[in-house]
């Protein structure tokens, strides 16, 4: 859900963005590298709800994302419809050291599909980068996922920062434009009715629609 500030000069946009993937792959870092520029290299699993409240500038506009953390309950297979409710992004994270959590890939993504409101914007993280040594999955199977799924894709490393912003700010940009697309088809299809201002925009990705821009990891985030 977006909410639009009343101040119609400088439009205020507040996106729910969830962490999904198996427990220990980094996601609780992800957050705190994003949000706070912190690693806390010995953290241990999350307990409790967590989020995240980080300001983004697109195209002069102030858009907030509020990043939501898995909060333990993957560890339990007990992450609810409650979690991902309202959620228009998310963050889809494997350890590229650890095999087993590529593979349970495609469970997260059924789930974030059965349970959330509506199509989200998702970007398959490659965590933890930095393990150059200990790599279990090639970049070019995680490519190939995303590629498949139609999902972003980008690897990450929340010890050395590497992409950690950048793969945030995919998820954001693309709610964003299409937030964007379909608040001027509303103006153009409804010129007649009230202004948007102080109402609350519901963002409803069409059915099995793809992200318009090719999902390219940035330079360097793909090393071996």
């Amino acid at each position: 859900m977006a909410f639009v500030s009343e101040d119609e000069k400088t439009e205020d946009y507040l996106f729910k963005i969830v962490l999904v993937g198996d427990s220990a792959v980094g996601k609780s870092n992800l957050l705190a590298r994003f949000a706070r520029n912190e690693f806390y290299p010995n953290s241990k699993s999350t307990i409790g709800v967590e989020f995240q409240t980080q300001k983004i500038d697109i195209n002069g506009k102030e858009v907030k994302a509020q990043v939501w953390d898995t909060a333990g309950q993957e560890r339990f297979r007990a992450v609810t419809s409650a979690y991902y409710r309202g959620a228009v992004g998310a963050l889809l994270v494997y350890d590229i050291s650890r095999r087993q959590t590529f593979d349970s890939i495609g469970r997260w993504l059924n789930e974030l599909q059965t349970h959330s409101d509506m199509n989200v914007v998702t970007i398959l993280v490659g965590n933890k980068s930095d393990l150059k040594d200990a790599r279990e999955v090639p970049t070019s199977e995680g490519k190939a996922l995303a590629e498949a799924q139609g999902l972003f894709f980008m690897e990450t490393s929340a010890l050395d920062s590497s992409n950690v912003a950048a793969a945030f700010q995919t998820v954001v940009k693309e709610i964003y434009n299409i937030l964007s697309r379909k608040v001027m088809m509303s103006h153009e299809s409804k010129k007649q009715d009230a202004p948007l201002e102080g109402k609350t925009v519901v963002l409803q990705a069409e059915e099995n629609q793809q992200p318009e821009t090719e999902a390219k990891p940035a330079a360097g985030c793909c090393s071996s």
